[in-house]
């Protein structure tokens, strides 16, 4: 990836981290895969508790609108998001997010 690509991931990834603290609240995990400064395109993944959320389609129009509002270089985001029997983005691949792991106590909640 190029220095301006480089560049517009990072910018990106601290929007997420500020625009979207939600997803990591609910124990989500979110990664830009691909931010092309040439093609406009960005391609972002949600994981984690985003799998199976009834409301990650919703979160994922959010990103989509909001990027293309505030980074004048982006025109195109896909936000992927996998379905409830896969996990999707995780920190190990370069995501961010929560650690959504319960022991045997129920979390009292969701």
């Amino acid at each position: 990836m190029s220095d301006a690509g480089d560049s517009l991931k990072r910018r990106i990834e601290d929007w997420m981290v500020g625009q979207m603290p939600i997803i990591q609240m609910h124990g989500g995990d979110s990664v830009v895969r691909k931010a092309d400064p040439e093609t406009g395109e960005v391609v972002v993944e949600l994981g984690g508790a985003c799998a199976g959320c009834g409301i990650s389609n919703i979160t994922a129009n959010n990103i989509k609108a909001d990027l293309i509002m505030d980074f004048d270089d982006v025109t195109d985001v896909q936000v992927k998001v996998p379905s409830s029997g896969d996990h999707g983005a995780s920190t190990v691949e370069g995501g961010r997010g929560g650690e959504l792991q319960y022991g045997d106590e129920d979390p009292g909640h969701f």
